[in-house]
């Protein structure tokens, strides 16, 4: 989950007029941590994991299985020793996207001893029983990484109807109503990434063909209120999404590190790189979408399409006239560089620069591989916060960061 500040996000159109601001600024901050932090040493090894919930709601009766959309309700609940102390928690507790989400945490960071990989399976357990405590009957709480009737009519409990004209993500399938409502930064969100776009999100996931599957498989968006827009984007033979929804409503395991020092992080940022594939393909249990088997093992191009908020100039649809950059993947994507020396040799990808942003950096001292991991400046900030433009005299970092 990202940072949730406080006050009212700015919709795109407002957000733009700061877009340069914001990226100046940006840079100017990471100059200023990164010489604040450059010489720190030996701090602890601390590691935690962030797991995902899904809540949904069982009718044996009725044989139906919904998403449940308590999750501000019950967060309310799992906070409030938090907000009462935050000393000796064992759990700690934040909202994600959807409203049938729950994140949970360790109350602190584990360590570098090997003991203390006997405590996450009993964590783990514990933050469930905590949720549990808090369910009525039929209420249940999963760890699944997507629902698999995420977008069929009525998958939410209690009922929410798309609206596709007037809605954040204008989807035909994912209602207003299964987006998290204890913070406006969600929906927000989804209403900037498509209206930057200039269009709704799209992604295509190919059917998994069996004896039964029509050939071609084509669906018909008419009667679900489309404007033509679902028609023009959907591919025969594939299952299409259209919504936010899709990829940040699903749910999964993170993990986050604290290295000793700078030189550690970037090492162990580059020798993470080749291992999370495999992990992702160890772990893929992500075959259904809208209720329909799909040819795909796991939410990574769902989560990667439906946060494109590129415009069609910048996918390299349409020629530059707008827009300054073609740029080749989506903002949440892999990555295009490593950070360490060891690793220098195998940068081999392209990488798009703003060449004002790149010289700030170089100019301030910066080396040029650390420089090019903060290449993705070239892109639009999602979402901005007023009251968070100028947090404070920017004095220190001009001078810092030699403007």
């Amino acid at each position: 989950m990202g940072l949730l500040t406080l006050g009212s996000p700015l919709s795109w159109s407002e957000t733009k007029k700061y877009a340069e601001h914001i990226r100046k600024h940006g840079i100017l901050q990471f100059i200023h941590l990164y010489n604040k932090l450059k010489d720190r040493k030996n701090d602890y090894l601390k590691w935690g994991d962030e797991v995902e919930y899904t809540l949904v709601h069982l009718d044996d009766e009725k044989k139906e299985a919904r998403l449940l959309l308590r999750g501000h309700e019950i967060l309310t609940e799992l906070r409030r020793k938090e907000d009462e102390s935050a000393e000796n928690l064992v759990t700690l507790w934040r909202p994600e996207f959807a409203a049938y989400m729950v994140e949970g945490t360790p109350g602190r960071p584990y360590g570098g001893l090997i003991s203390h990989f006997n405590m996450v399976e009993a964590n783990m357990r514990a933050r469930k029983e905590e949720v549990k405590a808090l369910l009525g009957p039929n209420e249940h709480i999963l760890c699944i990484t997507a629902f698999p009737r995420i977008g069929c009519p009525l998958f939410t409990h209690p009922e929410a109807l798309p609206d596709p004209h007037n809605s954040a993500s204008r989807s035909l399938f994912y209602p207003d109503e299964a987006i998290y409502q204890g913070h406006p930064r969600f929906k927000t969100l989804a209403r900037n990434i498509r209206e930057r776009r200039g269009e709704k999100v799209a992604m295509n996931l190919p059917i998994f063909r069996d004896s039964k599957t029509p050939k071609p498989f084509v669906e018909d968006f008419s009667s679900l209120g489309d404007d033509g827009e679902a028609a023009r984007a959907s591919l025969p033979d594939h299952v299409y999404l259209d919504a936010m929804g899709f990829g940040m409503g699903c749910c999964c395991l993170q993990m986050t590190f604290q290295a000793q020092d700078i030189t550690e992080a970037r090492y162990l940022y580059d020798q993470l790189t080749p291992l999370t594939p495999i992990v992702l393909a160890m772990s893929a249990a992500t075959p259904v979408f809208r209720g329909y088997l799909t040819d795909v093992d796991c939410r990574w191009s769902v989560i990667s399409g439906s946060v494109d908020d590129r415009t069609r100039e910048e996918r390299g649809l349409e020629p530059l006239k707008n827009d300054r950059f073609v740029i080749n993947k989506s903002r949440y994507d892999t990555i295009d560089s490593y950070l360490s020396e060891c690793s220098a040799p195998f940068n081999d990808i392209p990488l798009v620069y703003d060449e004002e942003l790149l010289q700030m950096l170089l100019d301030a001292g910066e080396c040029l591989r650390a420089s090019s991991h903060v290449h993705r400046h070239r892109r639009d900030p999602g979402q901005a916060h007023g009251a968070s433009l100028h947090p404070r005299p920017r004095r220190a970092l001009r001078r810092e960061g030699g403007h």
